[in-house]
């Protein structure tokens, strides 16, 4: 390690930054489900917002096709 380096390592907790704490097996799988879930709700909510925006085409759509 170069002197920068190691000073720089020695200097972290003062910097504000937490210690780093190990998880348990539990914990990691407990963050990925948590994390997954908040992906799911996020693609439902794109989702959504698309069914919404292909429902506006379609109605366009039918204007269109009627004249």
């Amino acid at each position: 390690m170069t002197p920068q380096k190691a000073a720089s390592t020695a200097a972290t907790p003062a910097t504000g930054r937490r210690a780093w704490v190990k998880k348990t097996p539990v914990e990691v799988v407990l963050e990925q489900i948590d994390k997954q879930e908040q992906k799911v709700a996020e693609m439902r909510e794109e989702l959504a917002h698309e069914e919404r925006e292909l429902a506006k085409l379609q109605g366009a759509r039918k204007l269109l096709e009627a004249q």
